[in-house]
């Protein structure tokens, strides 16, 4: 009898985890049907969002978890399937009296008159708890008492209207017409410095598109640079545009790099699971100009030999990256590098690795600091200018605009490249401002990739700034368009129709 018990004990426990789940689709209509957040149920459940979001991608959770969901997805149903029916029988035609219509469980007799929750009026009936008429023709709001009668009605009170300024009806004095550019307003009489620059060049060009382009993309460090400074105007902080740089900055020969190490991703899974997989090379939108978005060291670099990361500054950190063993599934965060070691990084990276190892995600050990050139830093220092881009490329889309787009793409990606000591900009030195920026870029691949992965997307390949490759339904997981918080698709390819050809994905697949 003991075998046979140990046997109806392992069986108990194996059924647990065979609770029947619906579909994928199913689990996030029940979710989105009563309004709740991704976040709010795995508070509940006591899981992360990111978890609930894999579970709705197709994903199955285990153990007492999986309880615990199939117990929600089953009180969802029930009730939005009694909302349902509720809503088709308040559509119902009303051919019946309403004493009939109620059910000797839901409805009481009231000793004691209570006003009616839909009218106020005293009513002898409750139904669900809640007093109110049986009789629709009894819910109806007590009569208004008369009104005496009057020799003369006053004339209704006005209140005289201020007179619009000659030349501009229906403006009130002081008043500001504004007109809409992008998610803002802005004065109507404000200069639209990129939409006048784009005429202009069509005008000077009798309407080339590919002349004014050509013109356009010629002149978009220069005219990035003006944007910048008029978007300053103003500005809490001043830029310091020729700092003096550390050795570190300095490149090693005329032709070579510094020592500053951006963390590129440069990576492709080893091996596939066995089978056919449809990859999906993801191109992602404008992925400098959402990079301008980081925290950029305000004044000039100082030096510390604290292993203390000080979250109000920011710039260049010589660190011991940690062993990174997830290899196989993502990409190491400070990119593919032979050499061991300690390495300059740059704020965005240390910052990835300092969250990655944080207790939310444990995925490595924290990196070791040595040393740091750094100063106090603000992540909005180029949100202006972001912003103007990031608007006019959006009307850009929006309107068919080519030129625009263009021109927009050539201002932000010329401005991030010649930052350095560039003979193409003078303006403004920032080497650690070109260094953090790009590595701001790589950092936020990084994150699409691990947000791929956590939604249960098989990720193939991560690649500079702007490219990754996933098997899976991607289109669940990254808003398909233009935009720059959108995807669109580079390529796609097939690769383990061959069982040669699953163990790696193919090198010059883009």
């Amino acid at each position: 009898m003991s075998d046979l018990q140990a046997i109806d004990a392992l069986l108990a426990s194996a059924s647990s985890d065979r609770t029947l789940l619906p579909p994928a689709q199913e689990r996030r209509r029940l979710r989105e049907g009563l309004n709740l957040t991704r976040a709010q149920l795995a508070q509940a459940l006591k899981v992360s969002p990111s978890t609930v979001g894999g579970w709705e991608a197709g994903r199955d959770p285990s153990g007492e978890v999986r309880e615990a969901y199939a117990y929600f997805l089953e009180g969802a149903r029930t009730k939005l399937d009694a909302t349902t029916a509720a809503a088709a029988a308040s559509e119902a035609p009303d051919d019946k009296p309403a004493e009939a219509e109620q059910t000797a469980d839901d409805t009481d007799v009231l000793a004691v008159a209570q006003p009616c929750v839909l009218c106020g009026q005293p009513a002898r009936h409750q139904v669900e708890g809640f007093p109110q008429h049986l009789d629709p023709a009894e819910c109806a709001p007590a009569p208004a008492p008369p009104v005496p009668a009057q020799a003369e009605k006053p004339a209704p009170r006005t209140v005289p209207r201020q007179s619009a300024p000659a030349g501009k009806p229906g403006r009130a004095a002081g008043g500001v017409k504004v007109v809409p550019v992008g998610r803002r307003l802005q004065a109507a009489d404000a200069p639209d410095r990129i939409g006048s620059a784009v005429a202009a060049a069509l005008a000077e060009h009798s309407g080339d598109v590919d002349a004014a382009t050509a013109a356009l993309v010629k002149r978009a460090i220069p005219d990035a640079m003006a944007l910048l400074d008029h978007t300053r105007k103003g500005g809490r902080y001043d830029v310091v545009a020729h700092p003096w740089l550390p050795d570190i900055l300095r490149k090693q020969t005329a032709r070579g790099a510094d020592q500053v190490w951006e963390a590129r991703p440069k990576w492709s899974r080893p091996e596939l699971p066995a089978g056919e997989h449809e990859i999906t090379a993801l191109d992602i939108n404008g992925a400098y100009l959402s990079a301008l978005k980081t925290h950029l060291p305000l004044g000039q670099l100082e030096h510390s030999t604290s292993d203390h990361h000080d979250r109000r500054r920011a710039g260049l950190h010589l660190i011991t990256p940690p062993v990174w063993d997830h290899e196989m599934v993502l990409p190491n965060p400070v990119g593919n590098r032979d050499e061991g070691g300690p390495l300059w990084v740059t704020e965005p990276t240390l910052r990835l690795l300092l969250r990655v190892s944080g207790p939310k995600y444990g995925l490595c050990d924290p990196p070791q600091i040595h040393e740091s050139w750094t100063s106090g830093a603000t992540e909005g220092l180029l949100e202006k200018f972001r912003i103007a881009l990031k608007d006019a490329r959006d009307r850009a889309i929006a309107d068919g605009d080519e030129v625009t787009l263009e021109y927009v793409k050539a201002m932000y990606s010329k401005f991030v490249s010649t930052l350095g000591e560039s003979n193409y900009n003078r303006e403004l030195y920032r080497t650690d401002w070109m260094h953090l920026i790009r590595s701001q870029a790589f950092a936020n691949l990084w994150w699409k990739a691990h947000r791929a992965y956590d939604e249960g997307l098989l990720v193939v390949r991560a690649m500079g700034t702007d490219e990754l490759h996933v098997a899976g339904d991607w289109r669940a997981v990254f808003p398909e368009g233009r935009g720059v918080t959108e995807v669109k698709v580079k390529d796609t390819y097939t690769v383990g129709a061959d069982p040669n050809t699953a163990k790696r994905p193919p090198e010059g697949a883009s």
